[in-house]
């Protein structure tokens, strides 16, 4: 089986951040179609391994179809939120090297009709990472309430016509079900009445529903802890995100981790016992002109990493 075609986001910055040497234990929690992964094994030498996770069903296939001729790639199907458990069941806990989370979805997911993930191609209305589990987007909208829908749009899209939205749906779905992205997609174009620029009328409302129905939130909430304890002293954490409710979350928690022990304000400690969990996090890089040219789904880019503290630094 061979990759779909698929550019990943800022690998020199990832690789760079990352720092590998040849013995590293590198885990890219979201293979997607392992652009990372294989700029990574490159600065491997026989000793070093790379676990690869994803819970989708078909970028795991192509990751074990790549393992056949690579011995050091190691695939999981899991989310990852199941971080933890995995590496513990694999033996490498607290010994990893390295750990990159490049969020949100792939291009071969959009690029797939059946998967429904794009506004821009008619498809069943899916949405799900791992169509083997869960409920999709369609079955969903088939019995949520108005108010449960508006919250969703704009907690999850910053949308600021939720209510709009979600009043057209409820309407529509008593004439017909909506179960194609299309049919979605043309509704809410109908009822929005203006137009962010160089934005799909859609784009809002197929991102809220997305990240429900896949709990991508919550699931990043439950990866970062388990990210940190899984590094070795010295190891480094690699985020990308692509919207500031990612983002948010995880340039707090660095931040957290960064302070080290909540003692109270008015308590004299020394800083060499406040044990931070982590060195000061880098700055948000985002990707360079060049790179947005040659692949604009990288516009919206932000790459954060972290160096989990040393034994006995501060």
């Amino acid at each position: 089986m061979l990759a779909a075609a698929h550019t990943p986001v800022m690998t020199a910055e990832v690789v760079k951040a990352l720092g590998p040497s040849a013995d590293s234990i590198l885990v890219d929690a979201t293979f997607g179609r392992g652009g990372h992964s294989r700029a990574l094994v490159e600065c491997l030498g026989p000793k070093g391994r790379i676990y690869a996770m994803d819970r989708d069903p078909e970028a795991c296939a192509i990751a074990r179809d790549w393992a056949k001729g690579e011995s050091r790639l190691t695939v999981i199907q899991a989310p990852f939120s199941k971080l933890s458990d995995e590496l513990l069941r694999a033996g490498v806990a607290g010994r990893v090297s390295g750990i990159v989370l490049d969020l949100g979805v792939s291009s071969p997911q959009l690029d797939d009709p059946e998967r429904g993930f794009s506004f821009m191609r008619d498809g069943p209305l899916d949405m799900r990472m791992d169509p083997g589990r869960g409920i999709p987007v369609h079955d969903w909208l088939a019995d949520v309430s108005e108010d449960d829908l508006i919250g969703v749009l704009r907690g999850l899209g910053e949308e600021r016509y939720a209510r709009r939205i979600a009043r057209a749906v409820i309407t529509a779905r008593s004439e017909a079900p909506l179960t194609t992205t299309a049919k979605l997609s043309s509704l809410v174009d109908d009822c929005v009445p203006t137009r962010e620029s160089g934005k799909h009328p859609a784009t809002r409302t197929f991102q809220a529903l997305r990240m429900f129905i896949n709990q991508e939130l919550a699931e990043l909430d439950a990866v970062l802890p388990q990210a940190l304890e899984m590094l070795e002293p010295g190891g480094r954490l690699v985020i990308i995100s692509f919207h500031s409710l990612e983002d948010r979350r995880v340039k707090k928690f660095f931040h957290d981790a960064a302070k080290g022990d909540p003692f109270p304000p008015d308590l004299p400690v020394r800083a060499n016992e406040i044990s931070p969990a982590i060195l000061r996090p880098s700055r948000p890089q985002r990707p360079s002109q060049r790179e947005v040219a040659d692949n604009p789904r990288a516009r919206s880019a932000i790459l954060r990493w972290a160096e989990k503290s040393r034994s006995g630094e501060a």
